[in-house]
C-alpha cells in the first residue's frame, strides 16, 4: 500500500501529455497539405489518422533499431502520399517529409496547463520523463517547451533498450530519481504503456484522458485535462486509499 507515503517522485509521459503532439501533427499536416496540389480537399482528419497509424507501426521499429527515424520518415511519408498520388518520386517524398517536419516544429505547442503544472509541482517533488521515444528528440522538445529546468531525469526508450511497458525502463526511472514505486505517481495519455506499465511495478498511474475515452479499471485516477492546475496537482498529490498492486490485480 503507497496511502501513508508522501509523493516525493512525480513521472510523467511527454507525448500528448506534456507535449501536444496530436494537435501540432494535425497543425503541420494541414500546412503540408495546402502546399501539395494532390493534397488539397483530403480531410486533415483522414490524413492525420493514416500519419498516425503509420508511425504507431513504423515507430518501435525505429526504437529497436530496425529502421533509422530518417529512413522510417521517408517511409512513412511515401506511404501517407499512395493514395492520392500512386507513385509518388522519391525527391517529391523527401521533399514533403522535410516540409513536413519543417512546419511540425514550428507549430509545436504544450498540452494546456502543463508548463504551469510542473512549475507548480518542482518545489515539492522530482519530476521525471518516461518516454518512447529518441533521446535528442525529446530533449529538445523539452527545451523548446521550457520545461528543461523543471526536468530531474529524461528516460527514453532509446536510451533504455525498451519501450513503455516494459517494467526496466520505469525500474530506471526510479534508479535515477532516487525514488520507491509506493513514494511515486506516474502520469500518463496511453492506458498500456502508461496506466498498466505504472502498475506493474507498483507505482500509482494518473490517466490523462482528453478524448473521453472509455475507463478500463475505475478506481485508476483519471484527469480530462491538465487544468485549472490546482486541482490537478491535489489529484497528483492526495494519497490513495488502494494500492497499486490491488489495482493491478483489478486489470
Amino acid at each position: 500500500m503507497f496511502a501513508a507515503t508522501p509523493v516525493t517522485t512525480v513521472l510523467f509521459d511527454l507525448d500528448d501529455t506534456l507535449f501536444d503532439h496530436a494537435a501540432t501533427a494535425r497543425a503541420a499536416l494541414a500546412a503540408t497539405a495546402a502546399g501539395r496540389p494532390t493534397l488539397h480537399g483530403v480531410p486533415v482528419d483522414e490524413l492525420y489518422q493514416r500519419y498516425s497509424d503509420l508511425l504507431e507501426e513504423m515507430h518501435p521499429r525505429v526504437m529497436r533499431g530496425e529502421l533509422s527515424y530518417l529512413v522510417a520518415r521517408q517511409l512513412r511519408f511515401q506511404q501517407l502520399l499512395a493514395p492520392y498520388e500512386p507513385e509518388p518520386a522519391v525527391a517529391e517524398v523527401t521533399l514533403l517529409a522535410e516540409q513536413h517536419y519543417g512546419h511540425y516544429q514550428r507549430l509545436r505547442q504544450p498540452v494546456a496547463g502543463a508548463l504551469a503544472l510542473l512549475q507548480r509541482l518542482k518545489p515539492a517533488v522530482r519530476i521525471g520523463i518516461v518516454t518512447n521515444n529518441r533521446t535528442d528528440e525529446q530533449r529538445e522538445k523539452l527545451r523548446f517547451l521550457g520545461m528543461s529546468s523543471l526536468v530531474d531525469a529524461l528516460v527514453t526508450s532509446e536510451d533504455v533498450g525498451v519501450l513503455k511497458p516494459d517494467p526496466a525502463i520505469y525500474q530506471v526511472a526510479l534508479e535515477r530519481l532516487r525514488a520507491t514505486p509506493a513514494e511515486t505517481v506516474m502520469v500518463g495519455d496511453n492506458w498500456s504503456a502508461d496506466v498498466l506499465g505504472a502498475l506493474a511495478v507498483g507505482i500509482r498511474p494518473v490517466w490523462l484522458n482528453r478524448t473521453g475515452a472509455a475507463r478500463p479499471l475505475a478506481h485508476v485516477a483519471e484527469l480530462t485535462s491538465l487544468e485549472p492546475v490546482a486541482e490537478v496537482y491535489q489529484q497528483i498529490m492526495r494519497p490513495d486509499r488502494v494500492g497499486a498492486a490491488a489495482l493491478f490485480e483489478a486489470a
